[in-house]
C-alpha cells in the first residue's frame, strides 16, 4: 500500500489557470468563479497529483503525506 496523500488549494492565490486541471484533469476541478478544488483532498500519492501542484503558476497547491503532514509540495527548505 503506498502513500495518502492530502490536497488543499488556497484559494487565495489561486488565479484560475487551470494547470491543475489540464495536468490531473481527474484530481481537479474549477467551479464557477474558476476556483481550483481537489475532487479527492485525501487521495494516493500520485505523479499527476504532483505535476499539477509543481506546474501551478502561483503554487496554490499545497501536498503532504496523510497523518504525518511532511510536506510533499512544496517541499520543505
Amino acid at each position: 500500500m503506498g502513500d495518502r496523500w492530502q490536497v488543499q488549494v488556497d484559494r487565495s492565490l489561486c488565479i484560475g489557470s487551470a494547470q491543475c486541471v489540464h495536468r490531473a484533469p481527474d484530481a481537479f476541478h474549477l467551479d464557477t468563479g474558476r476556483q481550483s478544488h481537489p475532487t479527492e483532498p485525501e487521495t494516493d500519492a500520485g505523479e499527476r497529483i504532483l505535476a499539477a501542484a509543481e506546474n501551478c503558476p502561483v503554487e496554490a497547491i499545497t501536498v503532504t503525506v496523510l497523518g504525518s503532514g511532511e510536506a510533499v509540495f512544496p517541499p520543505e527548505e
